[in-house]
């Protein structure tokens, strides 16, 4: 790709250890173009004018002006920039970090730990940083082409059935009726499940466990931020505690979680765990949901929704084959059109909905027969003390 139309990028980080990493890793990468440095926000802004680079490298927490506060300049002024974070592993940065995906920052990847060297962190950052960029690259190149929302398309088989998007469950004759639904969710995830979960009720009647793709305590951030905004209270999910209805479980970063039978063998409880990542995942959605598969037979409903990889197809596979419905999200209200696309072109999916009907589709299986549930998508409670507050 030559230079003219390679992805242009701006590093900016109040570190200069960090701003040289960067910039170092960065300058690897094919078909980018490392266009300058910025040391805080205030900086990044005159040069975004002057430079106009396509994406932003951005530290969250910096002096002057912050990544979050250049983010809400962005928004403000409606400038065309991609920004993927510097996300610091402390609670303070995962929920500084909730808030920059909220103001439409691309994706994040954590800063590396203290006590290591300058090779190994560089070597951190790159396995972490370049996979991202390119998905945003291919993702703002779609966008130029077809004019539609960001999105990027993931690699899978060729396609053997072409399923419609409005397909309903009647439909595809689905006698069962869901006792748990199971969610695998990467980049984007965090705004699609800000969506889609406000609007189940509150008095759902089962429990939901998701994977995000996250490292550890930005999942516990992403779990608070999203308890706020829902009728169900969400939690980041703890070995050993029972399934539970009208409770989110959030797999923890950085381990595995699955569902187990209890000591009673009816009771189903959720065990966490230190096993090896699976598809470079970890939590991975196909450790889950092979779990769910041997536990829920003909009750279950699996939601595969935006991500790079393909991480959850075989477990979504297993499902499929015992008795459970399949609900894909559909490429244009993706950011990241990768994990569903696996699964629809397999023929394992019963539906493929658009991000703001997934929510009333899950509805219609865990209630096949009530129609009356839609009405259910208004904020409790909880949420209207919240507001009020």
């Amino acid at each position: 790709m030559n230079s003219s139309k390679a992805l242009r990028i701006l590093v900016v980080d109040d570190t200069v250890v960090y701003r040289k990493i960067v910039k170092d890793v960065v300058s690897q990468l094919p078909g980018v173009e490392v266009v300058g440095t910025a040391h805080n926000g205030v900086a990044a802004l005159h040069k975004i004018r002057t430079l106009k680079p396509d994406l932003l490298t951005l530290d969250i927490e910096m002096p002057e002006m912050n990544g979050i506060e250049v983010l809400e300049h962005l928004n403000r002024e409606a400038l065309d920039v991609g920004a993927i974070m510097l996300s610091t592993l402390t609670y303070e940065g995962g929920t500084m970090t909730m808030r920059a995906l909220e103001l439409g920052a691309f994706d994040f990847i954590p800063k590396p730990q203290s006590g290591a060297n300058m090779a190994e962190n560089t070597e951190t950052i790159k396995k972490a940083l370049a996979p991202v960029i390119k998905a945003f690259s291919l993702s703002r190149d779609i966008q130029k082409i077809s004019g539609r929302k960001r999105k990027v398309t993931g690699k899978a088989s060729p396609s053997k059935k072409k399923i419609t998007p409005t397909q309903t469950i009647d439909s595809e004759k689905w006698s069962g009726k869901a006792s748990i639904v199971a969610i695998g969710i990467s980049t984007g995830g965090p705004n699609a499940l800000a969506k889609v979960l406000p609007r189940l009720p509150a008095t759902i009647g089962v429990p939901i466990v998701i994977v995000q793709h996250m490292p550890p305590i930005f999942t516990n951030s992403l779990a608070k931020s999203l308890n706020s905004k829902c009728a169900l209270d969400v939690r980041e999910a703890t070995d050993g505690e029972p399934l539970k209805p009208n409770i989110v479980y959030i797999a923890p970063g950085g381990k595995q979680m699955k569902v187990i039978a209890g000591a009673d063998g009816r009771q189903r409880v959720i065990r966490i765990t230190d096993h090896p990542p699976e598809n470079s995942c970890k939590p991975s959605a196909d450790y889950l949901f092979r779990s769910i598969a041997e536990h829920f037979v003909g009750r279950a409903t699996g939601v595969i929704m935006t991500g790079m990889g393909s991480d959850g197809t075989s477990g979504l596979q297993m499902m499929k084959n015992n008795g459970a419905f399949i609900i894909a999200q559909d490429e244009p209200s993706c950011v990241v059109f990768g994990m569903p696309k696996a699964p629809i072109e397999l023929n394992i999916v019963n539906v493929v909905s658009p991000l703001d009907r997934i929510a009333d589709t899950i509805i219609k299986t865990v209630f096949p027969a009530d129609s009356q549930l839609t009405s259910a998508v208004r904020p409790s409670s909880k949420v209207m003390e919240r507001r009020l507050s």
